[in-house]
């Protein structure tokens, strides 16, 4: 376990094992839980889709791009549970790839019409 105080930054970061300069790392969803087991009851959304829901969240630069590196502030979910769990997905894409999910970053989904 890792102890951090309410609004303390917490800082994370992915990497490939084999850094092959070619693929790039992008944090596609991170989300908080109580519940090691379950991320969709009670849950706390950090970044979705590539979209920060949490104000805190920030990106930070890595020279190399095999590393995502990322940082957000304890909140006040931490207050209300003795542990909080987190589950992120990665995406590796080609780093030269235009048309791959790490290029699209945030992607907000659009609501379809009911009529």
């Amino acid at each position: 376990p890792y102890y951090i105080d309410l609004n303390q930054n917490l800082y994370l970061q992915a990497y490939l094992h084999h850094p092959d300069p070619n693929l790039v790392v992008f944090v596609d969803t991170c989300v908080a839980s109580p519940d090691p087991y379950d991320f969709s009851t009670v849950a706390y959304d950090i970044i979705r889709d590539g979209c920060a829901r949490d104000p805190s969240y920030t990106t930070l630069y890595s020279p190399q791009s095999h590393f995502a590196r990322f940082k957000f502030s304890a909140f006040e979910f931490l207050s209300r549970h003795p542990s909080v769990y987190l589950q992120c997905r990665l995406v590796v894409c080609r780093r030269w790839d235009r048309s791959s999910r790490c290029y699209r970053g945030c992607v907000s989904r659009a609501r379809r019409d009911t009529s």
